[in-house]
């Protein structure tokens, strides 16, 4: 499931944690209609049910997503200076 959350992560832009509490190995088969922010004119509508990513998984895996507020590693710099000649 770890491994399913580091995807969704990755579809979603967004951080995902596994909270599930399941082990082991699953075959897992999703089909959606990914979010490319534009519909083809001409063309057919790209591979997928036609769902969104978050209804997709909700219907067909009978796991939810849900937004939580929660600690987010953050890098902050804070100083930078040019390096000088040794």
């Amino acid at each position: 499931m770890a491994q399913f959350a580091r995807m969704l992560a990755f579809q979603t832009q967004g951080t995902v944690v596994d909270e599930t509490g399941l082990s082991g190995g699953f075959d897992i088969e999703l089909n959606w209609l990914p979010d490319t922010g534009a519909v083809p004119a001409d063309g057919p509508l790209p591979a997928g049910d036609g769902v969104s990513i978050f209804t997709a998984v909700q219907e067909q895996l009978g796991l939810k997503l849900e937004p939580k507020l929660g600690p987010v590693d953050v890098l902050v710099i804070d100083h930078v200076e040019k390096p000088t000649p040794d």
